[in-house]
């Protein structure tokens, strides 16, 4: 990595000098956004609280959820006022075409049971497209961010640039793949295919890990310390922020599916936003194909 770059962060009010900000500013403004509502989680995580379901048994809610956006939405639109917000808690709101794409809680499950990987994932869209990202995981204290550039803050707030050294050439019997694939749902549509394919990740990668928090998994890749990260069954406040991070620090992110009528087949990269329910993210260099037939061959099987 390069050496630290320190950032002053001036007072939001200060920022906005014109009606578009620029994705520079849109970042310190998330940064700030997300360390603040990153607190109070890092002081619940492993406490007593209340976990609720939502669609299933898997796909779990908790107070600081609801809490968590709440306090984002406030911050964010106070910082823009002229922006919308798509949350998947409180669903849209507002207007303008600036739009907060934000997940409170990345990783809800992990957080509800203790586990150490979670998240606050907010993407900044102007005409649809994401051009800046925050991700930061409080109690970790690793904030990973993008605008032109991506960036990996500590906890002693000095920013460096997210540049891994590409690997090109590298087998994949070499990666560590990092992915929440399969998910209940795609056990329950296929269980046999679904259980066959993770059979074959498993015998081809060095490493598989179902970490089950889509943002920290394509920041993980950015940084170096995963090679592939592969979800299924997305929706924009998954990967909003985390693709654009992956891809600015040198690496890609290819969609998979069928979104708005229109499919993917991951034979191209996708541009800043979200394009498709499934998708694999690469390291700077990384090829991976047997990760890319396995999802490409569920998103067949969800669009047949």
């Amino acid at each position: 990595m390069n050496e630290p770059v320190r950032h002053e962060t001036p007072a939001a009010e200060s920022l906005l000098v014109d009606p578009l900000p620029r994705a520079a500013q849109l970042r310190r403004i998330g940064v700030r956004a997300a360390r603040d509502a990153g607190v109070p989680l890092k002081s619940a995580f492993r406490s007593q609280m209340r976990v609720d379901t939502k669609s299933s048994a898997h796909d779990l809610v908790t107070v600081w959820d609801q809490r968590t956006e709440d306090t984002l939405v406030e911050a964010l639109t106070a910082a823009v006022p002229d922006s919308r917000i798509t949350g998947e808690e409180g669903g849209s709101q507002g207007q303008g075409r600036l739009e907060w794409i934000i997940d409170p809680i990345d990783g809800t499950s992990n957080f509800a049971h203790g586990f150490a990987m979670f998240s606050i994932s907010i993407a900044a869209a102007l005409d649809d497209e994401v051009i800046a990202a925050v991700v930061h995981d409080p109690v970790n204290e690793l904030t990973f961010s993008a605008d032109d550039d991506a960036w990996l803050a500590a906890a002693d707030a000095q920013e460096r640039r997210l540049a891994p050294t590409p690997k090109t050439h590298v087998s994949e019997d070499r990666l560590n793949l990092v992915t929440s694939y399969p998910s209940a749902e795609v056990l329950a549509a296929s269980e046999a295919q679904a259980l066959g394919s993770f059979a074959e990740l498993v015998r081809t990668y060095s490493t598989v890990r179902r970490v089950v928090s889509g943002a920290l998994e394509l920041c993980h890749a950015a940084a170096g310390w995963a090679d592939v990260a592969a979800g299924t069954g997305t929706h924009p406040w998954d990967v909003g922020a985390g693709q654009l991070i992956l891809r600015r620090a040198g690496g890609r992110y290819l969609p998979f599916g069928t979104r708005h009528g229109r499919s993917w087949d991951g034979s191209e990269e996708a541009p800043g936003r979200h394009l498709a329910p499934d998708y694999v993210g690469l390291g700077p260099g990384v090829a991976a194909p047997t990760i890319g037939h396995t999802i490409a061959a569920h998103a067949a099987r969800t669009r047949s």
